[in-house]
């Protein structure tokens, strides 16, 4: 039997790896005995583009170089394709029965567009504290739902008439709405309610305080 028959003992390994793992795997066997040409068989070559009759490209620099070959392995190092992905592989040697290594079975992952895919789960659960001192400035129509609103808070009441303790009860529920974070709420809650803006501040610092739940 011959080198190359040897090797090709593991080709229905490779494709049941290519199989489970997908389109995103690409197994390829070497043949370590013609090093020129050492590539013998493929399975979803497209990952780096590896074709029968290539040599082998890391197989020396960063398998038998490596400090984490182990047992003939080394597994989830990082190479890069030419088109710059970035692919995890790992290579097994495949020695003969007399031990000497005849062979390599390379795993390359391609694994950019799980990168890309955690790239957007980033982007799309990233998010911004607002502390309860920090302004929000809005514009536009936010800014007028914003005003609508703190007229809805205050509803239809006859402020010329209302009590202080109604007052700060407003005010109060407009605190914890966090109302207060948008710029310029003071002065339109101040003018909404026909007090000063030393007066809602006064409030607020009686709410934050505690002393406003005890009015």
């Amino acid at each position: 039997m011959t080198v190359r028959d040897e090797l090709m003992k593991y080709v229905p390994i490779a494709d049941a790896i290519a199989q489970t793992f997908g389109e995103n795997c690409e197994v390829v066997l070497h043949d370590l005995t013609t090093p020129q040409s050492s590539v013998i068989y493929t399975v979803n070559n497209h990952v780096t583009g590896r074709m029968i009759g290539h040599s082998f490209n890391h197989i020396i620099t960063q398998v038998l170089l490596s400090k984490k070959f182990h047992n003939d392995v080394v597994a989830n190092y990082k190479n890069q394709t030419e088109d710059q992905r970035t692919i995890k592989s790992t290579t097994v040697l495949l020695r003969d029965g007399q031990g000497k290594a005849i062979g390599a079975l390379c795993i390359n992952y391609d694994v950019e567009p799980f990168q890309q895919f955690q790239k957007f789960l980033g982007n799309l659960t990233s998010v911004e504290e607002v502390t309860d001192k920090e302004e929000v400035e809005l514009f536009g129509n936010v800014q007028e739902i914003a005003d609508t609103l703190i007229h809805q808070i205050i509803g239809q009441s006859n402020v010329e008439k209302m009590e202080r303790a109604k007052k700060i009860e407003i005010v109060t529920f407009m605190d914890e709405k966090g109302v207060f974070l948008i710029k310029g709420a003071i002065d339109k809650v101040a003018e909404a309610l026909q007090v000063s803006k030393v007066t809602i501040y006064s409030y607020l610092d009686e709410i934050r305080s505690g002393e406003g739940k005890e009015s």
